[in-house]
């Protein structure tokens, strides 16, 4: 019994492994549950069996992608602190580190909510769900830094945290497409640096003292 669990784990975990690469390399409507299957080593019948298609396929692996990239984040950014500044490091420090260590589930969520937006009825409510946690939560942690007085507040919050997400996406996205050229490292880098500049409130300018003009000397 315990040898057949751990079979079925064991080609569960393949079938994950071989349908996010080729989701993320090819597209969700170019792949195959044949490509699937012998990417995996398994059959197509595997497949039907453990999910019953494709579109279930996905939405298991847009799970694990909830765990990693939302939930962990989340953690991560609590655990930090206790200034939103030091949580928003964490964001983008936790970010960094999943594209080195999950590059491709970050890449499925965004390439996925670009290719199946609208349709896939399933599979695009929780791709929007995973994104409106997101959203949500970056809206909550910029409105704590302007009500603290560190983020600036000359821009709506929700207009900020869209952007932010919009720098975010884009730099995984970039990094897909030019991927053998750039250094994830230095790439995230930039992306911290870009961020927290654009974020942050700039102090105001100190301006320097006039002298104090000396009084007219009185003759008695």
């Amino acid at each position: 019994m315990v040898k057949k669990i751990e079979q079925r784990e064991a080609s569960l975990e393949k079938l994950r492994k071989a349908a996010l690469s080729l989701f993320v390399s090819q597209g969700y409507h170019a792949t195959t549950l044949e490509e699937i299957a012998a990417a995996a080593g398994l059959t197509k019948g595997a497949v039907y069996f453990y999910f019953g298609g494709k579109s279930a396929v996905l939405v298991d692996l847009l799970d694990r992608v909830q765990r990693i990239v939302v939930e962990r984040m989340m953690e991560a950014v609590e655990r930090a602190g206790p200034s939103p500044t030091e949580k928003l490091v964490a964001f983008l420090h936790n970010q960094a580190m999943l594209g080195i260590s999950h590059r491709d589930e970050v890449l499925l969520l965004i390439l996925m909510s670009l290719e199946l937006g609208g349709r896939e009825a399933d599979v695009s409510e929780r791709i929007s769900g995973i994104y409106r946690r997101l959203n949500q939560f970056i809206a909550a942690l910029i409105r704590r830094g302007q009500k603290a007085g560190e983020f600036r507040d000359d821009l709506p919050v929700k207009e900020l945290s869209a952007v932010l997400m919009a720098n975010h996406d884009g730099t995984f996205l970039e990094w897909h497409r030019r991927s053998p050229e750039l250094n994830g490292r230095n790439l995230v880098r930039a992306l911290r640096s870009l961020v927290l500049q654009g974020v942050l409130r700039r102090p105001a300018p100190v301006r320097p003292r006039r002298p104090a003009r000396a009084s007219p000397a009185r003759e008695d």
